[in-house]
């Protein structure tokens, strides 16, 4: 029997994976609310997902460039207006598409008008916008449709957010977001730390840095005309930020549903095949007893960063899973892994490019992440009860390692040499050192329960997500 239709809300993610995957997620659950979910990529992005699901199951004749997914859950598409020779994988260049001019704006606007002329019945009724994005809230507002922001990151960097205007009258930053002079901020006690030389928007060069503030200022501005705040998380690990700003609401932690049917086949957000052989690997070794290495979409070591990991991995004698995502070593790939014998897999370790993460984390033979604290990495981490080794590479990746190490305490930081390097010998000393802890990993596991509570059914999250069902139902 199909599901009632209650409308349909239009889902934006920022054009990263750390953005997409847990927006989908998202998607998901409004799905299952009965929801019919357009899900808006770019086009690059949307091509990107499409290859990797195709890539996972080529039996599947069901995708195709226009709109694909679920039976509730439709992935489109916009063109996002850059020169077809663009390297959209750039760091800078997504900066520039999302935080400069684009033409993004104006064909999301068109997306939605043809949507609703053409669907009487199946009208947009709710715009849920990515957190770091101010323009499709706009557009909904122009447009007389309802808005919602869903932050992806910490709710700390809500906050945070909120208070750059503060922030500049304090002397603190420019008003272009530069730092006045080297400090560490705290907003409340509780709260992770924040050092002015890592702030949030200090990606790339001075000028992409600029672009960024930016363009967080004006998303702290646009927020004023949204009455819905969601972020992926929980009440009671960021409790100290709810007190500051009540008005945010956690709805998490988000995590994969499995599908019930074949037409709930969950549409895609990963923009690299999962390797899903790291599982049987996994299944051949004891509990706790092996390291998982991984840092994401972005982060890029060079090859003496990326021996010393490797001689430090070995130097533990424990077995490893480490994802090595193409483009993640400066440098010819390949040539790095067999210049230090690492070519192949074996009983001790297995080298893949991307993993089915959540399920991974989940598995009991996992002892330790060795992490760059994105988000995602951050709340899956914590909500399997896994202990974490933290290593940031940009952005608001150095306020959940604060989280993790300095307010949580469920994790240790690997830390550089005076030449920036990690050497194998941290690498070992940390590992040996963090799974004989056995106050983190207690505070690991409580900390899974915490998480897990949140999104019971009678769990703050879960109310939280509930009312705003509900509120969307009563457009």
């Amino acid at each position: 029997m199909e599901r009632k239709k209650q409308g349909r809300v239009m889902v934006v993610p920022c054009p990263a994976q750390g953005h997409v995957k847990p927006l989908m997620l998202l998607s998901q659950k409004l799905a299952k609310h009965g929801f019919r979910v357009t899900f808006v990529n770019i086009e690059f992005i949307h091509n990107k997902i499409l290859r990797s699901m195709q890539a996972d199951d080529d039996d599947d004749d069901d995708k195709t460039s226009s709109g694909v997914g679920s039976s509730q859950i439709e992935m489109v598409s916009i063109p996002d207006g850059l020169d077809p020779m663009a390297d959209r994988s750039d760091l800078k260049v997504i900066c520039k598409l999302v935080w400069g001019d684009s033409i993004l704006p104006a064909e999301l606007e068109k997306l939605i008008k043809t949507i609703n002329n053409n669907n009487d019945e199946m009208m947009i009724s709710c715009v849920v916008s990515d957190y770091f994005m101010s323009w499709p809230v706009e557009v909904a507002a122009k447009l007389g449709v309802k808005a919602a922001v869903f932050c992806p990151s910490a709710a700390a960097i809500f906050v945070y957010t909120i208070n750059i205007p503060n922030f500049i009258r304090e002397g603190i930053i420019t008003s272009d977001g530069y730092p006045t002079k080297q400090q560490i901020i705290q907003l409340s006690s509780g709260m992770p730390t924040m050092h002015t030389s890592k702030l949030p928007w200090n990606v790339g060069d001075l000028a992409t840095q600029k672009m960024v503030f930016h363009g967080y200022l004006k998303v702290s501005e646009s927020l004023k005309m949204i009455d819905w705040w969601l972020c992926n998380t929980s009440y009671d690990i960021e409790h100290a930020v709810f007190s500051l700003l009540p008005k945010l609401l956690p709805i998490g932690p988000l995590m994969e549903i499995e599908s019930a049917s074949p037409l709930d086949t969950n549409p895609g957000s990963q923009f690299w095949v999962e390797d899903s052989s790291c599982l049987s690997w996994l299944d051949q070794h004891k509990p706790r007893s092996v390291i998982y290495i991984a840092f994401g979409s972005f982060t890029t070591h060079d090859q003496i960063q990326f021996h010393e990991l490797a001689r430090g991995l070995e130097l533990t004698s424990k077995p490893f899973l480490w994802v090595v995502r193409p483009g993640s070593v400066s440098g010819e790939q390949k040539l790095g892994l067999n210049s230090h014998g690492f070519g192949g897999n074996d009983n001790l370790r297995k080298i893949i490019n991307w993993a089915p993460q959540q399920k991974v984390l989940s598995h009991p033979s996992i002892a330790c992440f060795v992490s760059h604290c994105g988000w995602n990495s951050t709340i899956e981490g914590l909500s399997n009860g896994v202990p974490f080794l933290t290593w940031p590479y940009f952005a608001d990746q150095y306020m959940d390692e604060s989280y993790i190490c300095d307010v949580w305490k469920v994790g240790m930081k690997l830390v550089p040499n005076e030449n920036g390097i990690v050497t194998s010998e941290e690498v070992k000393n940390k590992v040996d050192k963090l799974l004989y802890d056995k106050d983190i990993q207690r505070r690991s596991l409580e900390f899974k329960e915490i998480m897990m509570k949140s999104i019971s059914k009678d769990g703050q999250s879960s109310k939280n997500l509930n009312s705003f069902v509900k509120w969307i139902k009563e457009a």
